[in-house]
């Protein structure tokens, strides 16, 4: 082959090496592209997702939030300005039966979700009322499936407490400080917004104050 076939074989290779080296660095450049491509889109899929799951749990919290504040229908209530706080020795005269509030010995029933079987002291119950408590009570009326429908509720809920009470004219009463609901059956929706409420809600005179470490029988 003469020089000058030589130098045009030459040139000939080299634009080859040179075309294949450009068509690696195009392929490399797209698959740059497509790889920041797709990592952009799930990175934005990725937080798409976040703030919706965020909004949406934020909504469900403002929901139940409003939920628990929503007034229960058929409760009645009183002024906690006319409930003595005061702690006494004797027994008091408490105006309804369960009493919702007034003063009360200064011991408290243990009030931690505890199922008492038989009657509780009024003055003992009330305390737990003012450290937050909701104190679920039943007359001879209550069906036994009422009762221990009740008591397994009572027994998963933190500041309850349930008991008979001798005398009640609601077949099933729940209270708390200042507030009170009568229902004729433990499957009454009525019941879990009542604990939803009051359970240490906003009725509280001492919230956070103990439910355990109480009395523990009549």
């Amino acid at each position: 082959m003469s020089k000058t076939g030589k130098k045009a074989a030459s040139a000939a290779r080299k634009a080859r090496i040179e075309e294949m080296r450009a068509s690696e660095r195009r392929r490399e450049r797209r698959n740059r592209v497509i790889t920041v491509t797709l990592t952009a889109a799930i990175v934005l899929g990725l937080v798409g997702w976040g703030a919706y799951a965020i909004h949406d749990a934020n909504e469900k919290k403002e929901r139940r939030a409003a939920e628990a504040k929503k007034p229960v229908s058929g409760e009645r209530t009183w002024n906690a300005k006319n409930l003595g706080r005061d702690h006494v020795q004797t027994a008091v005269a408490y105006p309804m039966n369960p009493p919702v509030g007034g003063n009360h010995h200064q011991a408290w029933m243990t009030c931690d979700g505890t199922v008492y079987t038989k009657p509780i002291k009024n003055e003992n119950a009330v305390h737990s009322l003012e450290h937050g408590a909701v104190w679920v009570t039943y007359n001879d009326k209550a069906a036994d499936a009422d009762v221990k429908k009740l008591a397994d509720r009572v027994s998963r809920t933190p500041y309850t407490l349930m008991s008979p009470v001798d005398g009640q004219s609601g077949v099933i009463t729940l209270s708390a400080w200042g507030h009170q609901l009568s229902v004729d059956s433990a499957s009454d929706a009525r019941v879990e917004q009542f604990l939803a409420r009051y359970v240490q809600g906003a009725q509280t005179p001492e919230p956070g104050a103990a439910c355990t470490n109480g009395l523990t029988g009549a």
